[in-house]
Formats: structure tokens, C-alpha cells, sequence
């Protein structure tokens, strides 16, 4: 079907009703429908480009990252005024900032079940809400109870947001483009955090606080103005709807009609409420993707990112950088420009490829962070070969940081978001971004632990899951550039 300039299809349906559909309560207002009939005029000739439509959608949902990104990075620059103002000890304070992780698992748990029955959208919704409560509660506390409450809040929306976000940009997306916008999935994740970082350096705790409701606030409203995911319309069986949505995206001018029924034959198996059975999982179409999907997100954390960007600031004061605060903010940067390239890459040299570039050089720049501090320890501090080394570190650090964000950053969502089977994906997307939060706890709150005990031999740990990552990218993960979601499910047969 190819939407058409007057307000009927072909079989005489008024396609303009459900434009806007989020879940099944939300119908078109007439504000709407003249607005569909003013964007079908040719005075707005440049929504009919698909890639423009798609972009939109993209950047109004990546709304959710950012403040993923700014929540992860609020506990760097705000240590040292919230421990004074508040008079907190350093554990009370390293309960804080863990317990977004706390609360990034429960939300997890839950975010597959959301996003299945009141639709992506509605599962944003729903995640901001507590974003918004918890930065406030975080902004007027009095003492430790408001701010523990608030980082909790703000952890259940991230949990839910790192699931939707990815998953809803990979269903809107055309599959030439698929990888480029899901990668500005993360790429949100960084400029979030070097938002927290800067911002940090220049305001009040209790204002970068409430700087961190304008994410959510301006995404609620953005919401209303892109439409549901088309698969997922499919999928729940509002076929009528689904075809819109797929239509807005790919430009009013577009014949969807082939992808309308690779669509409608993908869903055609799959009910709206689907019994899982154990014994599906025997078969490699259900058991692969899950493998793939979820591998690549714990290899994700177990290479030590956390870690060792929280080790980042030993790593900058013993190469003799004065201020901690600007190199981590450099570091940010870093991360936001290797992550950039990395969007602009995925759609040419392919997944497979950057993960195994990005897994390689992580491996590679770990290695040398390793051997740095075996030598370290065997002299002495007041050696200038001691101060060589430690800048050898430095820039192994920042070469493991661009290594990671040239794959292994954003590209484990992009995979997970793309192999997981429709019958599982709620569930399976619900374990996979579990399993991703509860790796990244348990490495920040070993991280310490492990480099007091042997800063050679964490780094030495963190190169062999690196290298493992490597392995298991070649031998398990497939490409999946240039194909539909519906041509990467069949090939799992």
C-alpha cells in the first residue's frame, strides 16, 4: 500500500485516524489530522524523504540516552560539594552513586513487559516519569534518604530506557540505515555524560540536579509528535495503524508494500500474548539469537569499562595532569568523537567488523596499561622512567576508551535490538539488558577491590575478557548490515 495525497487508500480507509497511535487509547485530534494534510502539500516536500522522518524519530527518542548518560556521569564532578554539604562519609556517598545500578536492574526486569503491552512510547513515558521525580528529589534533599530515593528513581527509568530505545530505533529504522541510528543510541550515552562532566565543573550539585529534568521533560511532549513502532503495531495485531506508521516513515511517496507483507508474514506465527515454552529454546533459531544478544552485552561490561574510567583520575594525577576534573571532561569528549565515528561507520564496514577492530585494540591497549604497571611496581616512584610509564598508561587508557567506542560501546545494543526472536524479544531483552546491569555492578564495586590488590594483574583480567570478546564475535556473531529485521530472523532457521 502507498500512501496518498487525498485522505483515502486504496480500499477507501481514512489513513490520517491513527497517526499518532500510542497503544491502543490515543486517537488523531483535528490538529493533527490538518497538520497530515498540510505535511502531504507540497510546501512540505522534505518530510517525504524517508531519512528525514526516521532522523526525527530518532533524535526526539535519543532524548532517553541523554539522560541515561547524564545520570551515569552526575556522581564524577559532584562528589566532593555533595559529601561536604551533606556531611556524608565516602561509603555513604559510593552507596549513592551504585544504587542507579540497583535501580537500572529492577527496571530492566521490567522494561521487556512494558514496552510489549503499552508499546515503545508508552514505555518512554512511562520511564521519565521517575527520571523527573528522582533529579528532584536529588535537588531539594536534606539528607542521605531524599538522595537514595532519587538515584533509585532515576536508575528504574534508565533500566527501562536502555532497553526501548535501541529496540524502537531498529524496528522505525530502513535496514541501510539501521546501524548508523542505532548507534546514536549511544552516542547520546556519551554527550550525556560529558554534559554531566562540563556542567559539573560550573554549577552547584543541587542546580546540575535539576538541569537533569529537561531530558525527560522535553521528551514526554516529543513523544506525541513521532509515531509508534510499526512492528509493534504488527505484532498486536493493529494492522490498519502499523501500515500508517511504516508509511510516515518511509515518506508519503514510498510503495511499502513489499515490506508490508515481510512484515505481516514475520507476525503472521506469532500471537498477541504468546506462551514461551523451555522447549523452544531447544532450537537454534531461539537459543543462537539469545546466545548472541546477551553475550555481547555481559562481554560488554566484563572488559572493565567502568572500572577503569573510575580508575581514570589516579591514572591522570599520577601523569602529573593537575586538574582530574578537565582531563575527565577530555576524556568524555573522547568517548563522544570515537562514538560519532563509529555512527558514521556502522552502515559501511559492517558490524563484525568494527566489533572485531574495537575488541582487538581494546585487547591491545589493555596490554599495555598491564605491562606499565608490572614495571611501575618494580621501581621507584621517583624515577623518571616511573613518570614515562605512567603516561604510557595514560595513553593506553585513552586508546582503550577510543577502542571501545569504536564497537563494543554501542554495537552490543544495535546486535541485541536486531537478533533477538519476536516470540522472546520481551523476555529476552528483558535478561539481556539484566544481565548487562547486574556485570556493570558487580565490576564497579570490584574495581577498587581488584586494583588494590594488583593493579597489573586487573588490567591483565580485563585484556583476556577483551581477547575472549574476540573469539566470540568471529566464531558466534553474524553480520547483519544491509538486511531487514524480518531477513536476519529467517536466517536464525
Amino acid at each position: 500500500m502507498s500512501f496518498r495525497e487525498e485522505s483515502g487508500g486504496e480500499d477507501g480507509r481514512d489513513l490520517r485516524k491513527p497517526f499518532l497511535h500510542t497503544g491502543s487509547w490515543y486517537r488523531m485530534s483535528s490538529r493533527q489530522s490538518s497538520l497530515i494534510d498540510k505535511l502531504s502539500s507540497s510546501s512540505a516536500q522534505v518530510i517525504r524523504d524517508s531519512s528525514v522522518s526516521v532522523v526525527l524519530c530518532t533524535l526526539i527518542v535519543a532524548l532517553g540516552p541523554i539522560q541515561f548518560g547524564f545520570t551515569g556521569g552526575y556522581s564524577s564532578p559532584t562528589q566532593s560539594e555533595i559529601i561536604k554539604d551533606l556531611g556524608l562519609s565516602i561509603s555513604e556517598f559510593s552507596l549513592f552513586g551504585s544504587l542507579s545500578n540497583v535501580g537500572a536492574m529492577v527496571g530492566a526486569i521490567a522494561s521487556g513487559q512494558i514496552a510489549e503491552y503499552i508499546g515503545r512510547k508508552g514505555s518512554l513515558m512511562i520511564a521519565s516519569i521517575p527520571n523527573i521525580i528522582g533529579w528532584l528529589a536529588i535537588s531539594f534533599a536534606k539528607d542521605s534518604s531524599f538522595l537514595y530515593m532519587g538515584r533509585l528513581l532515576e536508575g528504574f527509568g534508565v533500566g527501562v530506557i536502555s532497553y526501548t530505545v535501541p529496540v524502537y530505533i531498529a524496528e522505525i529504522s530502513p535496514q541501510n540505515m539501521r546501524g548508523a541510528l542505532g548507534a546514536v543510541n549511544q552516542l547520546s550515552v556519551t554527550i550525556g555524560i560529558l554534559l554531566a562532566y562540563v556542567l559539573g565543573l560550573f554549577v552547584h550539585w543541587r542546580v546540575l540536579a535539576g538541569l537533569g529534568i529537561l531530558p525527560c521533560t522535553i521528551l514526554i511532549p516529543g513523544l506525541f509528535f513521532i509515531p509508534e513502532s510499526p512492528r509493534w503495531l504488527a505484532k498486536m495485531g493493529m494492522m490498519e495503524d502499523f501500515e500508517i506508521s511504516l508509511q510516515v516513515l518511509r515518506g508519503f511517496d514510498t510503495d511499502i508494500t513489499a515490506e508490508v507483507n515481510e512484515v505481516k508474514r514475520s507476525v503472521a506465527s506469532t500471537t498477541r500474548r504468546t506462551t514461551i515454552h523451555f522447549s523452544d529454546l531447544k532450537q537454534r533459531r531461539y537459543w543462537f539469537p539469545l546466545m548472541v544478544g546477551i553475550g555481547l552485552l555481559v562481554l560488554q561490561q566484563l572488559s572493565g569499562i567502568n572500572g577503569i574510567l573510575f580508575y581514570a583520575s589516579s591514572i591522570f594525577e599520577a601523569a602529573g595532569v593537575k586538574s582530574s576534573g578537565a582531563a575527565t571532561c577530555g576524556l568524555g569528549a573522547i568517548q563522544v568523537l570515537a562514538t560519532g565515528v563509529t555512527t558514521w561507520l556502522l552502515d559501511k564496514a559492517g558490524r563484525r567488523l568494527l566489533l572485531i577492530i574495537s575488541s582487538t585494540g581494546m585487547t591491545l591497549s589493555l596490554l599495555l596499561v598491564a605491562i606499565t604497571f608490572y614495571l611501575k611496581d618494580a621501581i621507584s616512584e621517583d624515577s623518571k622512567i616511573y613518570f614515562v610509564l605512567s603516561v604510557v598508561s595514560l595513553v593506553g587508557l585513552v586508546a582503550f576508551v577510543i577502542a571501545f567506542s569504536l564497537g563494543l560501546g554501542a554495537i552490543p545494543w544495535i546486535i541485541m535490538s536486531e537478533v533477538l526472536p519476536v516470540k522472546f524479544k520481551s523476555l529476552a531483552g528483558s535478561i539481556a539488558t539484566l544481565a548487562n546491569w547486574l556485570t556493570s555492578f558487580v565490576v564497579t564495586m570490584t574495581a577498587n577491590l581488584l586494583l588494590n590488590w594488583n593493579s597489573g594483574g586487573t588490567f591483565t583480567i580485563y585484556m583476556f575478557v577483551s581477547a575472549l570478546t574476540v573469539a566470540f564475535v568471529v566464531l558466534y556473531v553474524p553480520e547483519t548490515k544491509g538486511r531487514t529485521l524480518e531477513e536476519i530472523q529467517w536466517s536464525f532457521r
